[in-house]
């Protein structure tokens, strides 16, 4: 039995890179910063905040993957050759799954920010936030060609979709959906898992930290 040919990575979390190449390490965690983000940021969001922002930001993040792998299967691009060492060739390669997740994240994150749905603490943070989402969008799409997983051209296609995709979802959700965000509030489903929208209030924070304390002085002032 030819035992190579039975096996099949995942390439979503399957990085490789040279050995005793400190860039290419450094570029191979960059590489899973996706999954950081879908696993660490999405379910805790989900499972802590239930804002229905982040939610279907979520849900649009999990459609743009979908039309990758529509997009990918249809084309049926080969990755470049580097990816007989890399073992990555039973994939396709065009668009980057990578490039498209990062600059869609980056377009939907940034649109938020211009429209002040958030956690904000003013503009010079807004910018420094969007600084750092664009820089690992960045270097998210260098790091799929440096380690040989795509061509430029695959992750400049994927890097197009992914923002024209991302600003396309703001769209539909901020000006088809949002209307209906106190329906899904009030409806069983948001009563039995607390889903809330502050999108409309301004600051966030400022306002969740007053009424934290309001409510401790209350219960304070009960105990007295």
């Amino acid at each position: 039995m030819d035992i190579p040919q039975q096996l099949k990575a995942v390439t979503l979390t399957h990085v490789r890179y040279r050995r005793g190449d400190q860039l290419g390490h450094f570029l191979a965690w960059i590489s899973l910063v996706p999954v950081f983000i879908s696993l660490g940021g999405f379910v805790s969001h989900f499972l802590f905040r239930r804002e229905l922002q982040g939610i279907f930001f979520g849900i649009g993040l999990v459609l743009s993957q979908f039309i990758n792998e529509f997009i990918k299967t249809s084309v049926e691009q080969a990755r470049p050759e580097t990816c007989t060492l890399l073992e990555a060739c039973d994939s396709h390669g065009w668009p980057s799954s990578h490039s498209q997740f990062m600059f869609f994240f980056a377009t939907y994150f940034s649109l938020m920010g211009c429209k002040g749905i958030g956690f904000w603490f003013g503009l010079k943070s807004r910018w420094i936030l969007n600084l750092l989402h664009w820089s690992l969008a960045l270097v998210t799409m260098y790091s799929r060609v440096y380690l040989g997983y795509h061509t430029v051209a695959q992750v400049f296609a994927g890097a197009t979709l992914g923002a024209v995709v991302g600003a396309g979802w703001f769209w539909v959700v901020n000006s088809v959906l949002y209307p209906y965000f106190p329906v899904i509030e009030e409806s069983a489903f948001g009563r039995m898992f607390c889903v809330k929208d502050t999108s409309h209030i301004p600051d966030v924070l400022k306002f969740e930290y007053d009424n934290a304390r309001a409510a401790r002085n209350n219960v304070d002032s009960k105990s007295d």
